[in-house]
C-alpha cells in the first residue's frame, strides 16, 4: 500500500516510516496539515497514520476534508488523546482506527494491516482466479494450482495492484506510485525485473503486457 504519515514529532516520525517500510508498504512522511494536503493532492494514497497535534492544526481537520472529498482512504489516529470523548470524536468524523501513544511499533503495522482488511471494498472479499492462480487480497495470500506462493512485499503490491481490476491497464508510473515513495531511487528497469520475477511464479500468462502501455491482469472471476 502507499501510506500517508503525518506526524510532527521527528523521532517518532522517522520510526515509524522505517517500521512501516519494513512491513513492505511505500511511506511518505510529513509533519504539518499544509504538506499533508498537498501530498493528497499529488498522489493516490490507500492508507493515512495520523496524529491530530500537529503544528498548523488539528488532524481531524485533515480527515473531515479527506472524508468531505469521499477520498476512498483508510485512517487510522495516531495520537497521546487518550480521553474517551477524544476518541469517539475522531471516529465520529471518519477515522477506521485509534492507537494512543506510546504504542509498539508492531502493534501499529498489525493494526495497519487489520484496519485494511476491514477497509477492503467488499467485491474483493472473494479471491480472484485467473488461469491457475487465486489472489487473496483478504489474507494477502497467492496460490498457484492451490500451492502457497512465497511472494516478496512489492511482489504482493505489484499483484494487489492489478487484481483491483482484472484487465484494467497499469502503467509504468502507476506502479511505481504505489510502490516507492517520494525521493525513492527507482532504477528505470525496476518494475520489469518484479514483472519478470512474478511471471515466474504465477506463470507467463497471468500478467499481460500491453506495448507501449503497461501491464495488466488477464480477466479473472470470484473464487
Amino acid at each position: 500500500m502507499r501510506i500517508l504519515v503525518v506526524e510532527d514529532e521527528a523521532d517518532l516520525g522517522a520510526a515509524v516510516l522505517e517500521r512501516v517500510r519494513q512491513a513492505g508498504h511505500a511511506v511518505d512522511w510529513f509533519a504539518t496539515i499544509e504538506e499533508a494536503r498537498a501530498a493528497l493532492a499529488t498522489v493516490a494514497y490507500d492508507f493515512i497514520l495520523l496524529d491530530l497535534g500537529l503544528p498548523d492544526g488539528n488532524g481531524r481537520d485533515l480527515l473531515r476534508a479527506v472524508r468531505a472529498r469521499g477520498l476512498d482512504i483508510a485512517v487510522l489516529i495516531t495520537t497521546a488523546e487518550d480521553q474517551i470523548s477524544d476518541r469517539i470524536a475522531g471516529l465520529s468524523d471518519g477515522a477506521d482506527d485509534y492507537i494512543v501513544k506510546p504504542y509498539d511499533l508492531n502493534e501499529l503495522v498489525a493494526r495497519i494491516t487489520a484496519v485494511a482488511r476491514r477497509f477492503a471494498p467488499r467485491q474483493h472479499a472473494a479471491p480472484i482466479c485467473v488461469e491457475n492462480v487465486a489472489i487473496d487480497r483478504q489474507n494477502r495470500v497467492v496460490r498457484r494450482n492451490g500451492v502457497l506462493l512465497e511472494l516478496t512485499a512489492r511482489e504482493w503490491a505489484i499483484m494487489e495492484l492489478l487484481s483491483r481490476r482484472p484487465g484494467m491497464i497499469h502503467s509504468r508510473s502507476q506502479i511505481e506510485t504505489a510502490l516507492y515513495a517520494f525521493g525513492d531511487d527507482v532504477e528505470s528497469n525496476t518494475i520489469e525485473v518484479f514483472i519478470s520475477r512474478l511471471r515466474k511464479k504465477v506463470g507467463n500468462t497471468v500478467i499481460r503486457t500491453v506495448r507501449g502501455r503497461g501491464y495488466r491482469l488477464a480477466v479473472g472471476t470470484p473464487a
